[in-house]
């Protein structure tokens, strides 16, 4: 990363960092989508390749356990990194660490592509042999790596978007995170199910290759220089708990965005199995693609009303509504009341998301917003490979069998109904119920109250600034 220049020690002792003169609002949208769209570009390529390892590895040993350790696996690497990843954010110019993960993961895929080559087929799919779990790793290191960039991108929205259009801003990231699955799971589905692994791995690395290319040719002038931070080192974990602790109510921000990620752990976990039991490969790939469209439709609403004047309200009715969701769209097993179900549900995960991300950049200074993004994301990611640990064996050999013996069965009918997945959506419903009793809590308590008035302090601040530099 050779744009990094030391910083002084604080910010007053040093240049601004940002200048937004430099452009118009407009032509830094227009450097804003480019960068969104390469990022998108780059997240469908991790994540076409992670979903076709998720569901090849499924399909070859019809294991939740295999599933839930890859994602949870996936999840804890990416807790134990993000802390690194924004500190590394808050010390380097943002394009700079956007390269530099982009390399890195063109790097491991190709790693990757050499070892699948070299593997008979034979030996790479048996999981007792060391073979398919390199080859996991090595995908996996790539995936999260390519995640660095995603606290990049929080921090480019404060540096080139407004901030009365900095919700509108996040809720385009929601459609492009929508874009992706949508891609991702039509494609990835496609690839195991008509190529097979070894051509996914492929268009994976040509995808990869060409984002990284484009992302080469991308300028953010008004970034003159890496932002003055007191960050240090390359795991500034004291750095990053006090640039939470500073601002009053952060951290209860988070823990709760953390216990939500707990129930998100289970829908990682079984949410595949549950899809790949009720259809073939391509078929469930095609569907979770048509109810990813939800993430679109979210994030567009989001882009054109915004969240409201408190995105935190906004946040946890979103929740709330997201348990209801959650607890009864496997009540039967009916294939349209699943696929509508997780439709609904994903329109409304970038409300919580954009909520989180808008609260953070308008309450947190730019130089500390990298590692408050990283601990965020260490956080909450640290919760849901917690609860796919746990989730994928219980499930695996105690509520899924119990579910299918005639006892079971008849116990379960009058509420869950008939079907092989019965244990699944007993697991379902039972998490969705925690989630809206959490969030109900939630309102009750006073940092809910705390954090909406410092939201709302410093959006008039920012609000007067602006017109007071208004000719």
């Amino acid at each position: 990363m050779t744009e990094h220049e030391p910083a002084p020690s604080t910010a007053a002792e040093a240049p601004a960092a940002v200048d937004t003169s430099v452009r118009s609002p407009a032509e830094r949208s227009r450097t804003f989508a480019g960068i969104l769209v390469n990022t998108g570009v780059a997240n469908i390529t991790t994540s076409y390749l992670w979903f076709a390892l998720t569901f090849w590895v499924y399909l070859e040993t019809r294991n939740v356990i295999a599933t839930g350790v890859i994602g949870g696996a996936y999840m804890l690497l990416i807790a134990l990194s993000s802390i690194s990843f924004g500190t590394f954010v808050d010390r380097y110019r943002k394009l700079a660490v956007m390269r530099f993960a982009a390399g890195f993961t063109l790097v491991m895929f190709v790693l990757s592509g050499v070892l699948f080559l070299l593997t008979p087929p034979a030996m790479m799919l048996d999981l007792t042999q060391p073979w398919f779990w390199v080859l996991t790793v090595i995908i996996l290191i790539g995936a999260v790596v390519e995640n660095m960039r995603n606290i990049a991108l929080s921090t480019t929205v404060t540096i080139l978007i407004e901030p009365d259009r900095r919700d509108k801003a996040n809720g385009m990231v929601g459609m492009v995170q929508g874009l992706m699955l949508i891609v991702t799971s039509v494609l990835s589905g496609l690839s195991v199910g008509l190529l097979g692994m070894g051509w996914t791995i492929v268009v994976s690395l040509v995808l990869t290759a060409l984002a990284f290319a484009h992302l080469l040719t991308l300028r953010m002038p008004e970034e003159v220089q890496a932002a003055a931070t007191d960050a240090h080192g390359g795991f500034d974990l004291h750095g990053s708990l006090a640039a939470v602790l500073a601002i009053s109510g952060l951290f209860a921000l988070i823990v709760f965005s953390t216990f939500n990620n707990f129930i998100g752990g289970v829908y990682m976990a079984l949410m595949d199995p549950y899809g790949l039991e009720e259809f073939p490969v391509e078929l469930w790939g095609t569907y979770f693609g048509v109810a990813s469209t939800g993430i679109l439709v979210g994030g567009a609403l989001i882009a054109r009303f915004g969240l409201g004047p408190n995105p935190l309200r906004t946040l946890l009715v979103a929740v709330i509504v997201l348990g209801v969701l959650g607890a009864v769209f496997t009540l039967r097993e009916w294939a349209w009341l699943y696929i509508a179900g997780i439709w609904l549900y994903l329109v409304l995960v970038p409300f919580v998301e954009a909520a989180e991300q808008t609260v953070i950049q308008q309450v947190v200074p730019l130089p500390r917003q990298g590692r408050v993004f990283g601990f965020a994301m260490a956080f909450e990611s640290a919760a849901a490979p917690v609860t796919a640990f746990l989730i994928a064996p219980i499930a695996q050999f105690w509520i899924i069998p119990y579910a299918r013996t005639a006892d079971g069965a008849a116990q379960l009918e009058p509420l869950l109904g008939e079907g092989v997945s019965r244990g699944i959506a007993l697991v379902f419903l039972v998490a969705g119920i925690i989630m809206i009793i959490a969030a109900l809590l939630a309102f009750l308590t006073p940092v809910y109250r705390r954090l909406s008035a410092s939201y709302a302090q410093t959006a008039a601040e920012a609000a007067e600034n602006r017109a007071t530099a208004e000719p």
